[in-house]
């Protein structure tokens, strides 16, 4: 099947989708931008900034465990409007924060949406585009991340300098609005509605026959590389906005959000050309050239002080650093059947997403000993053994959902 043959509700379902995707990215990663201003704030160490991004981290995996079942038992679109609800509110609330324990609860609620969403509209996709075409289609979905990360760098640097972080993640509740407009143009696919009719599967069934090994192999994968991107990622707008004698780059927070921009280009290009060039070589080679790139790139970013240096390897740890999390929302969903596809997928990811939370606080501690800088090449090791992981999955590239 040519794209030309693709149906208007299946382009709109994939672009809903990615938009709640992006909207879901900038309400997350607002703080990512806000945090040495929130350091000074709350009088907060780098270890208590990262342990606030591990909360997220962490609750996004409650979220998105619970939403797995949830999204089998009824429907991926609704789940998917739910999710979207919860961290635009609580991305808002976050702004009512006085202390450090008030702003764990908000941004543990930003994480419940983060999880709930992600594995939502990934089941969406996967269920509603055909084979031939569905890790192109979740690439373009998973692209929304890079188009929330440009997002977010755009409103700190607009609204943050003039009006303070408060106003900042009170922009956050913007994407409600969204899912009200979703609420009535998102269908269920097909092929959940054909087995919505029958018993739903308990989660157990995850754990046995062939799918045991699936579940806690991708576990595995999952947990690997989600704490080399968050440790990253979470700590890169610090690094290039911290004074050089905490080990960052000393530049302001404006250009700070200038720099996020043509790294988040690369991402987005990162996403969308592993769709293409998984098609070419398979998805597990792909995933292995991303990681192992970024393994290499990412110590020679985090010991880089000069601005030209910087912008210049930017869109390359975008690119290689991010864009083979488009493997995940296909592979996996072909690994699960119907039944069960919601809670496998949920799972897998997000008790990987569970177990990195640890990685913004590990970066975080190792960057009051060592700077920030430093710390960064924590991750290399991480990205390099998801490269060797990958191979321990199946091959699943272009099977037809059961």
């Amino acid at each position: 099947m040519s794209l030309r043959a693709i149906t208007r509700q299946q382009w709109m379902t994939l672009f809903a989708a990615q938009a709640g995707y992006m909207l879901d990215a900038m309400d997350v990663l607002l703080f990512v931008f806000a945090v040495n201003v929130l350091r000074d704030e709350f009088h907060l160490s780098a270890s208590e900034a990262g342990l606030v991004g591990s909360f997220t981290l962490f609750s996004s995996a409650i979220g998105g465990i619970a939403f797995g079942v949830i999204m089998d038992r009824y429907g991926r679109a609704k789940s998917l409007v739910w999710s979207i609800l919860i961290y635009s509110l609580a991305s808002a609330g976050t702004a009512l924060s006085w202390n450090l324990a008030s702003l764990l609860f908000w941004r543990a609620m930003v994480g419940v949406g983060l999880g709930a969403e992600w594995a939502a509209g990934a089941v969406l996709v996967a269920e509603t585009w055909p084979a031939e075409h569905r890790a192109k289609a979740v690439g373009i979905m998973q692209s929304g991340w890079a188009l929330g990360y440009l997002l977010a760098a755009a409103v700190t640097g607009f609204v943050l300098p003039r009006w303070g972080w408060k106003a900042l993640f009170l922009t956050g509740v913007l994407p409600a609005l969204f899912a009200a407009v979703l609420r009535k143009s998102l269908k269920e696919p097909e092929i959940w509605k054909e087995r919505a009719a029958k018993k739903a599967a308990p989660i157990s069934r995850i754990f046995q026959g062939e799918l045991r090994s699936r579940t806690v192999l991708g576990t595995l994968l999952a947990s690997v590389v989600l704490f080399a991107y968050w440790g990253l990622f979470t700590w890169i707008p610090g690094f290039l906005s911290a004074t050089p004698e905490r080990g960052g780059a000393g530049l302001s927070i404006v250009k700070t959000s200038a720099f996020v921009v043509p790294m988040q280009l690369g991402a987005f290009l990162g996403y969308v050309a592993f769709g293409w060039l998984s098609d070419k070589i398979g998805r597990r080679p792909a995933f292995m050239l991303y990681v192992l790139g970024a393994a290499i790139v990412t110590p020679i970013y985090g010991a880089s002080r000069t601005e030209s240096t910087l912008l210049a390897l930017g869109p390359v740890i975008g690119f290689l650093g991010t864009g083979f999390f488009s493997m995940f929302g296909a592979m996996l969903s072909e690994l699960y059947p119907t039944a069960l596809r919601g809670t496998g997928l949920s799972f897998v990811y997000n008790v990987g997403r569970g177990v990195s939370s640890l990685a913004p606080f590990a970066v975080g501690f190792a960057a009051d000993r060592y700077g920030i800088g430093a710390a960064l090449g924590l991750n290399s090791a991480f990205f390099a053994l998801g490269g060797l992981l990958i191979f321990t999955l199946p091959g699943t590239s272009k099977a037809e959902l059961e």
